[in-house]
């Protein structure tokens, strides 16, 4: 029998009226004779208003108890989903990420799942039954929830249907499926057909809004079959797989990032082991850096900079000033008016005439560029927040809009 994973992501449940729209999505799916196991994300907003009435109660944001309140987000939609399929006379059972089997380690609020059995669910498809699954967490040592970071719904469903053998893991959000750039700053912006699991992961980690990057890397290493689809009409669609065989675009998306802010540790000491010291000590926090770059050396001295989420530009602070006094740097400091904007395509790195394409179309709109980084499938730049849609806007329009009509 076919099975396949849905995601139902908060804007797709946001009121009943929308939990009953997408049941009828998963139920047409599950008349259909399909094994059928959704999970989904707390209703609309849930998330954040648990966030905000936890700030309002306490100023300790205990990591173990911001899982126990967080996690109940999602255990609400599974079950209101689990009623509403059986309103439309389909048997579902509805599952915490425990019940599910799904085992998970790490830190609180940054989980990371270990392992899955899924037995119960395979046995409840015996019974004919949908399995609605709360997304997000998992069990923890000693049988403590631990929630899977931010996004983590879509990592439950993808590491579910790898557990599953699932042929399809469905991702059903607000939109139409993924766009060569942000619709609502980029009017021109493409529906893509079809991404390499490299460019989706490039994408994620650059800031798009499309799936949390962590579960691309699963369905990568498991060869998940994943689509991106509207819960709110039919159609359209972004398929996610191994290749996507084209050669007529080397550029996909442009991906602008304002969530981001820039931390400079001022006048390192050129010896070993420093670099070790500070991103050892960030990681102790459970600060992630992207886009390390160390100056040239000048005066057996160097400087490190890098980009941190905005949220954690604080905790990334107190951690280099720490690290700094014990180093005998020279200071610290950040800036939060920066944005990166990233061109992301498989094989760019193939291409030698893209990064001074990049730069030129940059430089033509006045746009000067704070720091610079490539991989095998993108090039960033850092630049000024104000400047962050223009330069996406002058990306798109040189590298999709006029490449496409050649």
């Amino acid at each position: 029998m076919t099975t396949k994973v849905m995601k139902f992501g908060g804007s797709s449940l946001a009121t009943a009226e929308r939990i009953r729209s997408s049941a009828r999505i998963a139920a047409e799916e599950a008349r259909n004779g399909t094994s059928i196991a959704v999970v989904v994300s707390a209703m609309g907003k849930t998330t954040e208003g648990l966030l905000g009435l936890a700030g309002e109660v306490s100023c300790a944001m205990n990591r173990r108890e911001m899982d126990q309140l967080l996690a109940s987000g999602e255990q609400q939609s599974a079950a209101l989903f689990s009623l509403a399929l059986q309103d439309l006379g389909i048997p579902a059972r509805s599952y915490t990420g425990a019940q599910a089997g799904i085992q998970a380690q790490g830190m609180c609020m940054d989980g990371r799942i270990s392992s899955i059995d899924p037995t119960g669910i395979a046995e409840g498809f015996k019974r004919g039954e949908c399995a609605i699954v709360a997304g997000f967490q998992g069990l923890g040592a000693g049988g403590e929830v631990l929630t899977l970071g931010r996004g983590g719904s879509d990592l439950t469903a993808v590491a579910l249907a790898a557990a599953l053998n699932a042929e399809d893991c469905l991702i059903y959000t607000d939109v139409d499926g993924i766009f060569s750039a942000d619709p609502n700053r980029v009017p021109a912006a493409r529906l893509i057909d079809c991404l390499s699991y490299e460019e989706c992961l490039e994408m994620a980690v650059l800031g798009a809004k499309v799936m949390q990057a962590r579960s691309v890397e699963v369905a990568a290493k498991y060869r998940v079959p994943v689509a991106v689809l509207s819960s709110f009409h039919p159609g359209g669609g972004t398929r996610v797989q191994e290749q996507c065989v084209r050669e007529d675009l080397v550029v996909r998306a442009v991906v602008p990032d304002r969530g981001v802010a820039k931390v400079a540790v001022l006048g390192v000491p050129d010896v070993p082991g420093i670099a070790a010291r500070l991103f050892v000590g960030l990681a102790e926090r459970g600060i992630t850096v992207e886009m390390i770059i160390q100056s040239t050396m000048r005066g057996q001295v160097n400087d490190i900079a890098f980009l941190v989420k905005k949220g954690l530009l604080g905790e990334a602070i107190d951690a280099c000033r720490e690290v700094a006094r014990e180093i005998d740097a020279q200071g610290v400091n950040f800036d939060v008016e920066v944005g990166r904007v990233s061109i992301v395509g498989a094989g760019i790195a193939n291409h030698v005439d893209v990064p001074g394409k990049m730069f030129s179309v940059l430089a033509r709109e006045g746009i000067n560029l704070d720091m610079i980084a490539s991989s095998s499938v993108s090039i960033t730049c850092v630049v000024a927040l104000d400047r962050l849609d223009d330069a996406a806007r002058a990306l798109h329009r040189a590298f999709i809009e006029e490449e496409g009509q050649e």
